[in-house]
């Protein structure tokens, strides 16, 4: 068993924090995150990522540390882990469409995309380095 959600090989977690950190939409094969109550709601998971996020840690803490599942006291905060600030998290997952246009990641990953497309400029770079540095 892994040590934290996030390196776990086989689970919705890692997947779910492996396409918000690439800037994704969620795969439409796990149940969405709807947000929260309202009226004429869709059908989903009635919280936003980042609030299942916390919940999984959450569990995972008050698991007994002899128990499978448990989650170190030590270990630093989930968003923290990933390398992402609060601020980060919401400007970009709230604000996706405003900030980029098509491909983004680190500077390698952008090289290596518009080697795979034959662009010859890195799109969205700056906001690449603003947000997810």
């Amino acid at each position: 068993m892994e040590k934290t959600p996030e390196s776990s090989k086989h689970t919705s977690t890692k997947t779910r924090i492996e396409v918000a950190k690439a800037n994704q939409p969620q795969p439409k094969t796990l149940f969405p995150f709807i947000g929260y109550e309202r009226e004429e709601q869709p059908e989903g998971l009635p919280f936003k990522l980042t609030d299942y996020l916390e919940l999984i840690e959450l569990t995972g803490r008050v698991i007994r540390a002899d128990k499978a599942g448990a989650l170190d006291m030590s270990l630093a905060p989930i968003l923290q882990r990933i390398n992402l600030t609060s601020e980060q998290w919401l400007e970009v997952s709230t604000g996706f469409e405003k900030h980029f246009t098509t491909a983004l990641g680190s500077e390698r990953l952008l090289a290596g995309y518009c080697e795979h497309t034959e662009l010859q400029r890195r799109p969205n770079l700056s906001a690449c380095r603003r947000f997810l540095s």
